[in-house]
């Protein structure tokens, strides 16, 4: 729901921003800068891009839990008919490290009649500590191990996943918030259009009534009046639309904002973009959020693909477990070099297709993300620098569109004194009028034209954010 805002000390209570005092006293400005601020503190995209962030944390959280320490233990126990079958008790420790080795320990006691043998220990019970080490596939390159760099890498492309999603959102609201001026500044021409054309009408009526004017005169007149009008209602319609598509980027606590009717953007005449590094493409391929998103995206396959190769190794566990047993009237246990437990386990994936095929799709991911970044590296460079080349052609266009604008409000100007006595026509007045109202809008178009030009160019070299 949205909540129109009455009053200069509203706004600054509720959107935040400082709008500031405009030419006239009733009038409010709210800048680019505020607008931005307002957009980078509350609107939605840009919570959800910090949850970006959050969520690479988690990640990092989760696999670093792979080396936590895990304690577990157990009871059993069976009466009948009067006789204790058995009872054992076993508490276990098992401690993760990088490599692929695990320090066990852990304490059994047991009893019973029909207990199996091999799980006898005295009334005292047993201890154990010792190692289960993965001696070929997982020593030195494992999943835990794998899970844990993924994370680190998910931190870095996180986080330029949030300044992409920042960067796209300063984008498209800066193209709105330029729309918006421009068509406000189209109003303001169009108003003076209405003014002029209300003197001609005012004056060709009087001087009718005069007998200096024809009828015809006065309803030409009248027509350029109205002319005037329906171009000026047309932009309003046009203003409307523009200021609540700029709504759509103002929110306060997860609710969306309206603009005051009295709140108007910062003059056209005031640079809102400008371009100071020129050299920024070469940085494109290193500092590019977009970039840096695939590369840390390439790292993470990288990554699969060495445990991918480490699958190829058979698998062969090794255990040890010294066996440690206390005496009655010693609480500490004691060792033996023959009180000990081992084993091993092997295997080996006789034709290995699953894992052969697990490298041939890991190649293949690695080449289609090769290949997505040199295009995005390409695509970025080569907008960057049509933009700059555009930028150029348009400083010199509005040049020349302001000498245009000077001249036709000279011949402008030339053609009323003409009117005034007699020597001209509503019909010349009517076409110096035109030349004179259009270029002043083809300026205000060339200029918004500029600075989204310079918009994209910030956009694409990723200086937009700084």
């Amino acid at each position: 729901m949205k909540h129109r805002i009455f009053g200069f000390s509203w706004i600054l209570f509720l959107v935040l921003l400082t709008f500031r005092l405009g030419a006239q006293q009733d009038s409010l400005v709210l800048t680019f800068e505020e607008y931005l601020q307002n957009i980078t503190d509350h609107h939605p995209l840009a919570k959800q891009a910090d949850l970006k962030t959050r969520l690479a944390r988690a990640e990092w959280l989760g696999a670093k839990g792979n080396f936590d320490p895990v304690i577990s233990s157990g009871w059993n126990q069976k009466n009948f008919d009067n006789k204790l079958y058995y009872r054992q008790f076993n508490s276990d420790i098992k401690v993760p490290t990088r490599l692929g080795i695990d320090f066990v320990g852990g304490y059994e006691n047991t009893e019973g009649v029909f207990l199996n043998p091999e799980n006898t220990t005295d009334p005292f019970g047993l201890w154990k500590l010792g190692i289960e080490a993965n001696v070929l596939q997982g020593l030195f390159i494992n999943e835990r191990q794998t899970a844990l760099e993924q994370a680190r890498v998910f931190q870095d492309m996180a986080e330029q996943q949030r300044l992409a999603m920042l960067n796209d959102l300063v984008f498209r609201a800066g193209i709105v918030y330029l729309n918006w001026r421009q068509y406000y500044d189209f109003q303001e021409v169009l108003r003076e259009n209405i003014d002029i054309a209300s003197i001609y009408f005012e004056n060709t009526k009087a001087s009718f009534e005069g007998g200096e004017k024809s009828a015809l005169d006065t309803l030409e007149a009248y027509i350029m009046l109205q002319d005037a009008q329906n171009l000026q209602a047309t932009n309003i319609a046009s203003l409307i639309k523009n200021q609540q598509n700029l709504e759509n980027f103002l929110w306060l606590e997860d609710r969306a904002l309206s603009i005051p009717d009295n709140v108007r953007p910062q003059g056209n005449d005031e640079e809102i973009f400008i371009i100071e590094n020129e050299d920024a493409l070469a940085n494109i391929p290193v500092n590019h959020p977009v970039i840096l998103e695939k590369r840390s995206k390439q790292s993470i396959f990288q990554l699969e693909q060495r445990l991918n190769r480490e699958m190829l190794k058979p698998q062969f566990k090794v255990k040890y477990n010294p066996l440690l047993a206390t005496r009655e009237n010693d609480i500490t246990p004691t060792y033996t070099t023959s009180d000990f437990e081992w084993g091993f386990d092997f295997s080996l994936p006789i034709f290995l297709r699953k894992e052969r095929a697990d490298i041939q799709k890991g190649e293949i991911k690695l080449q289609e993300i090769a290949l997505e970044i040199a295009q995005k590296q390409n695509e970025l460079i080569n907008k960057a620098e049509a933009s700059l080349q555009q930028e150029q052609v348009l400083e010199d266009q509005i040049i020349l569109q302001r000498q245009n604008v000077s001249a036709y409000k000279n011949l402008l100007d030339g053609e009323q004194e003409r009117f005034l006595f007699g020597e001209s026509s509503v019909f010349l007045l009517n076409k110096r009028q035109e030349k004179y109202i259009s270029g002043q809008l083809k300026l205000i178009a060339l200029k918004t034209k500029l600075e989204m030009i310079r918009l994209e160019y910030l956009y694409y070299s990723n200086d937009l954010l700084q």
